[in-house]
């Protein structure tokens, strides 16, 4: 099969990059954050759909592939800063760019004065639940489970939003919606990491600690 152009991912990583800024406008203007939870996983629903890339969605697969997919992936989160980038600038030229400024600065305030172990390990358990988020849908799809897709993407979601676990992606956004300074970089930077071994987690341990099945 020929391999996928660079250039194709990086612009799938933008669009996926938008689609998580629009998650995230909705989660910021939303009063009930239990169902602004759950509209942000419109973002992931149609990544997954569309096949756009996603760094969360994607780096949890490094064991399963050769090398050169290291790449695939650091091109995909340069596109969804990017596309973060892209929608948080348009967004605050708008009538309700104030409003999301200073939702986003909220956040953003209380994840920059966090430590680096907590910012760290709250990055890997949201890489553990973006793997599985993309894991269950890649199962549902293969079965025609649409019902399985919508929940199987969204509970995940929800339960890295409501339990404050850092997904980069989405903190791209916010970050750039709420023009911070100082440490913003090195805050995303742990979070990456994070999101990579909370991610790899499941396939490592299915690699190297499951018995293998044996076959009938």
């Amino acid at each position: 099969m020929k391999r996928e152009s660079i250039k194709s991912i990086f612009f799938k990583g933008i669009m996926a990059g938008i689609m998580i800024g629009i998650g995230g406008i909705i989660y910021l203007m939303a009063e009930n954050k239990v169902v602004g939870s759950f509209l942000f996983s419109f973002g992931l629903f149609t990544i997954i759909r569309y096949g756009f890339a996603l760094y969360t969605g994607k780096v949890g697969y490094i064991p399963e592939n050769k090398p050169y997919y290291i790449l695939e992936v650091v091109v995909t989160f340069v596109g969804n800063a990017c596309g973060t980038a892209l929608t948080a600038g348009l967004v605050l030229l708008t009538r309700i760019g104030d409003k999301l400024h200073d939702s986003a600065s909220a956040i953003m305030d209380t994840k920059l004065d966090d430590s680096i172990e907590s910012r760290f390990i709250l990055g890997i358990f949201c890489g553990l639940l973006m793997y599985l988020a993309v894991q269950n849908a890649r199962t549902c799809r293969e079965t025609g489970a649409d019902t399985s897709l919508v929940f199987g993407t969204a509970i995940p979601v929800m339960i890295f939003i409501l339990s404050g676990f850092n997904h980069s992606v989405a903190d791209c956004f916010y970050y750039f919606a709420a023009y911070p300074t100082g440490e913003g970089a090195l805050y995303l930077g742990i979070v990456v990491l994070g999101n990579a071994v909370g991610g790899m987690l499941v396939p490592i341990f299915k690699k190297f600690a499951f018995d293998k099945p044996e076959a009938k």
